[in-house]
Formats: structure tokens, C-alpha cells, sequence
């Protein structure tokens, strides 16, 4: 097989920090990007970072007038779902939590790329016309069929998971008691055990809003489907933050490291601008492969209690 039917096109959205990262994703990643002069790059996300600016004074303070919406009653009852499912208990168990009814162009965004091999194929299941359950499902997948993983041992205490996927992801270490290892084979009997756990998010569509601003923070690709279609409006799961240092809870690193400039600048980078000729390069990308490393030590010992 062609290993280029292995590449995927790579929306990229330029003019956004950092250039740093742009320069080293073309020469990595893009198919020929190593081939390309920087200076002519560096140009072209100049350009871009240019009309950022005209942005700010042409449309100011756009970001705090995006809507967010009660549900319509026809998706009251998959909400209640939602809110029933443990992912989504064990996701949002500590800051204010609403579903709602967001509008996509206005959304934040703070990932600066999106692989059109999945929203293509997102948008030839979802249709240009969902009904209402349809959508909610889309953007709220209860039921999901999981990326592939592979599984490698590296060393008696050291495994390497891998995926297609950029969801994967290694979860918090949980301590298993007796009753949770009954159906694990060892030669005694098992008093506990600590389970060092990867997998993947609660892949729900999701926005953080402070004051009237929402940043998009997961669910890009289903976000952008969507907009694709002509779909305007989305059921969003919304944390409300407040402070700062709830920041560091709910938002990505990339937002938590620079609040101000995703929720006070005039004019952030919207979802819309996905759609600007003037501010995406399209690549032909490399495929990629994310992969978590485990590793452990386990000591034990006698001492004397007195």
C-alpha cells in the first residue's frame, strides 16, 4: 500500500502562538515541510498574526457575545442520561457544571490544528441534518468505540502503550482491594493491588466559560464537523470558573498558562477562523502515534514494631 494514503490533511491555524511550534511541526510532521524555507513560513504566520490585529480593532469583544442557551426539551432527557453516567460524575465532580446549547463560531479555541481525516468521517455518519438525539449523541457520546491500542513490554517493569489516538492518556493510579483482583491468577492470595491505568477521556464535547467568554476544550474535531455542516448551535457541557486557580482544574495547560489571553484579549482565535482562507494552511501530515510510558519499582521489608 502507498504510505501516503497514511497521511492526513492538517488544518493549521496560523498567526497563533507560538511560531516556534508551526516552524517545528512543518519541518517534522508535514509531508515535504522539511523542504520548505522557514523564512517564507515565518512570513505567512506573520501575515496571519497581522490580521489578528486588524481582528482586534474590527471585532472587538465578538468572544462575550457568544451564545449559551438552555437545551431544547427534546434533549432534557439524554441530558439527565448524561449527568447519570460515571464518566461524567467522575469528570465534573468539583466545579459548577450546566449542558448547554453553545454557538460554535464563537467559541474559543486554543488548539491551533484539526485533522480533516476525522471530521470528514464524522461528518459522513452525522449527516447534514441531524434530528435532535442524533446531535446530542454526536456531541455527547455515551456509547463509544475505542481507538486501538497497542501494548508493549519494554522490561520487567516498564510498558509502552501506544494509539492512533490523541485522547490516550495515563489516568490516576487506583488501590484495588481483594474483591476487585477475584478474577486475577497469582500463586497466593492477593491482598490489594494498585493499578496504574491508561486509557482515554470521557470524550464529551466541552467548554470552559469565565464571565460571558467559552473556551472550546474538548471536542475539536466534533466541534468543527459540525460548523462544516452548517450546524450553528451545539449541547456543550460548560464549567463555570471563576478564579484563577480553578484554571488548573478544568482548562488545558495551554489555557491555564495564559488566562489572560484567551479570556481578556480583544480578539482570541474563535472556531470560525478555522474557516478563513486567510488564516489556515492546510498540510498533508504524517501520521502520528501517542504513547504513554509506564514505569514502577515495588520494595519490600521486615522491621520491628514496638
Amino acid at each position: 500500500m502507498d504510505p501516503r494514503s497514511y497521511n492526513t490533511q492538517m488544518l493549521w491555524l496560523l498567526g497563533q502562538p507560538s511560531l516556534e511550534e508551526y516552524l517545528s511541526f512543518v519541518r517534522d510532521k508535514a509531508v515535504g515541510g522539511a523542504d520548505l524555507a522557514p523564512a517564507l513560513l515565518a512570513d505567512e504566520w506573520r501575515r496571519a498574526n497581522d490580521l489578528y490585529y486588524d481582528l482586534e480593532a474590527s471585532e472587538a469583544g465578538v468572544a462575550d457575545t457568544a451564545q449559551c442557551l438552555p437545551l431544547p426539551s427534546e434533549m432534557e432527557a439524554l441530558a439527565t442520561q448524561l449527568r447519570a453516567d460515571p464518566y461524567y460524575r467522575e469528570t465534573f465532580d468539583t466545579l459548577p457544571t450546566e449542558i448547554r446549547m453553545v454557538e460554535l463560531d464563537k467559541l474559543i479555541v486554543s488548539q491551533k490544528h484539526i485533522a480533516k481525516r476525522f471530521t470528514d468521517a464524522r461528518a459522513d455518519a452525522l449527516g447534514p441534518a441531524p434530528d435532535a438525539e442524533k446531535l446530542f449523541r454526536f456531541c455527547q457520546p455515551l456509547e463509544r468505540t475505542n481507538p486501538p491500542v497497542t501494548i508493549r513490554r519494554l522490561a520487567s517493569n516498564r510498558y509502552l502503550f501506544s494509539s492512533p489516538s490523541t485522547d490516550l492518556r495515563a489516568h490516576e493510579p487506583k488501590l484495588l482491594n481483594a474483591d476487585q483482583t477475584a478474577r486475577i491468577d497469582s500463586f497466593g492470595p492477593i491482598a490489594g493491588a494498585l493499578g496504574l491505568l491508561v486509557g482515554f477521556g470521557s470524550n464529551f464535547l466541552t467548554a470552559i466559560r469565565s464571565d460571558n467568554r467559552l473556551v472550546l476544550h474538548n471536542g475539536y474535531h466534533r466541534a468543527y464537523t459540525l460548523r462544516a455542516l452548517g450546524i450553528t448551535h451545539a449541547p456543550c457541557i460548560v464549567e463555570t470558573v471563576t478564579r484563577t486557580d480553578e484554571l488548573s482544574i478544568a482548562a488545558s495547560e495551554t489555557v491555564s498558562d495564559r488566562p489572560e489571553f484567551y479570556f481578556r484579549a480583544k480578539r482570541p482565535p474563535l472556531l470560525r477562523d478555522f474557516f478563513d482562507p486567510r488564516l489556515v494552511r492546510t498540510f498533508d501530515a504524517r501520521p502520528m502515534e501517542t504513547t504513554v510510558e509506564i514505569e514502577f519499582k515495588m520494595k519490600s521489608w521486615s522491621s520491628v514494631t514496638v
